[in-house]
């Protein structure tokens, strides 16, 4: 009886260690990433790449409650196609990069919401502001790959983005949708650095 209890308590123990290993973030293939952001001005769609970012993210479609993702966004990547305009919205008015240069979000929570799609939901920081953001996204795997897709819309006064004149939301609309494709190594967690 001893022995068999004390083979238990080994089992137990490998098993609470398996537990608790933290999973490993999946490798990001950022070639073939990107995130947008879509805003209209005088009611015109307007959209502009951000094409420097980092991603960190750990997710199993079959559990979805453990994972996480941590993005941050280099604001001076900002691209919206013209130089002009690159370098008036890494102004103070608009991102202000020299005192604030990137945008963070950090999940919280990650849960299912069916038919493969799921959300995700923490704290978005902009500008020196942070607001609780959810961002609904479809998972699915293709050629070797697993491939996040979502978008969500924030406010971007709330971030203090457009200051002065550009408060104005009749020039520049108040709601800006946030676009985002992450594509992964599928099942291929990042190498240990």
């Amino acid at each position: 009886m001893r022995r068999s209890l004390s083979g238990l308590a080994v089992v137990a123990s490998a098993l609470l260690l398996q537990t608790a290993a933290p999973a490993a973030a999946l490798t990001v293939l950022y070639d073939k990433s990107r995130i947008t952001c879509v805003s209209r001005q005088e009611n015109v769609p307007v959209e502009a790449q951000f094409r420097k970012f980092t991603a960190q993210i750990v997710f199993d479609p079959a559990r979805p409650e453990t994972g996480k993702a941590q993005i941050e966004i280099d604001l001076n990547s900002f691209d919206i196609g013209f130089a002009e305009y690159n370098e008036d919205a890494k102004g103070k008015n608009w991102f202000d990069v020299r005192n604030f240069p990137r945008a963070t979000f950090v999940s919280t929570r990650m849960r299912a919401l069916g038919g493969g799609r799921f959300d995700a939901r923490g704290p978005l920081t902009i500008k020196g502001r942070t607001h609780e953001a959810v961002a609904p996204f479809t998972y699915k795997e293709e050629a070797g790959t697993g491939v996040f897709d979502g978008a969500f819309t924030i406010k971007r006064l709330l971030y203090n983005i457009g200051e002065g004149v550009w408060k104005d939301t009749d020039t520049v609309a108040n709601d800006v949708q946030i676009k985002f494709r992450i594509v992964v190594a599928a099942g291929k967690p990042a190498a240990n650095k």
